[in-house]
């Protein structure tokens, strides 16, 4: 391998069985709490969002191979890192024959929406190609995210500050999860709005709860 893919590694790499889901990854740059109510408390509810995002995935959902224009593209390919100690599938890895005329993989992660403003999305896709690496033993400068709401791939070069932020937060999913922690509730408008776990996490709520006890808590210190 080359030292482009080496500033992804954790420390201990995982056995198969200290392997955490792949999407926890996304799940915990997007938010912690989520990601532990998912993968520690194994809790899920579906809203819009989510049906649309498994809606879309259906398309690769299936195992299988087809080739066309020289690509040979597989869906539906189980993969895993054990340097960042994460397992899960592929939506889509494409192919390519190299001037050596060996395979090389692309990896394309199918998402609902369009490009965000954080890296989740870039985060998971660079976890996929970590992997890859590691399983057919070559380089992979580059995937694409294909977005249902422009129907267009994005390329995301697969750069050194993506892999380091890609193995932070294996490293940070990977501890929670081991330690069953669950983070304190912080709610944020336009991100709690889209979370499928709005009703079971009640940011709101708890956010309240701890004001008021920290106001109480103030009071009796100053008696």
């Amino acid at each position: 391998m080359a030292d482009a893919g080496q500033s992804t590694e954790v420390q201990g790499e995982g056995k198969d069985a200290d392997l955490i889901p792949l999407s926890a990854l996304q799940h915990y740059l997007f938010c912690p709490r989520q990601c532990a109510l998912i993968h520690v408390e194994q809790l899920w509810s579906e809203n819009r969002f989510t049906a649309e995002g498994r809606l879309l995935h259906e398309a690769t959902a299936q195992a299988g191979t087809q080739k066309r224009r020289g690509i040979r593209t597989v869906t539906a390919m189980p993969i895993a890192s054990r340097r960042l100690g994460v397992s899960g599938i592929a939506d889509v890895v494409e192919m390519h024959k190299d001037e050596a005329g060996r395979w090389r993989p692309f990896p394309v992660e199918y998402k609902r929406g369009k490009p965000k403003a954080h890296r989740a999305d870039e985060v998971q896709l660079c976890a996929q190609a970590i992997a890859l690496e590691e399983m057919f033993t070559v380089d992979i400068a580059e995937g694409a995210l294909f977005y249902g709401a422009t129907r267009r791939r994005v390329s995301v070069a697969l750069d050194a500050e993506l892999r380091r932020l890609t193995g932070e937060v294996a490293a940070a999913a990977r501890a929670m999860i081991a330690a069953g922690a669950t983070p304190a509730a912080i709610y944020e408008k336009r991100k709690c709005g889209a979370c499928s776990l709005i009703d079971l996490c009640r940011p709101k709520e708890l956010a309240r709860s701890r004001s008021a006890a920290a106001w109480l808590s103030r009071c009796i210190e100053e008696v």
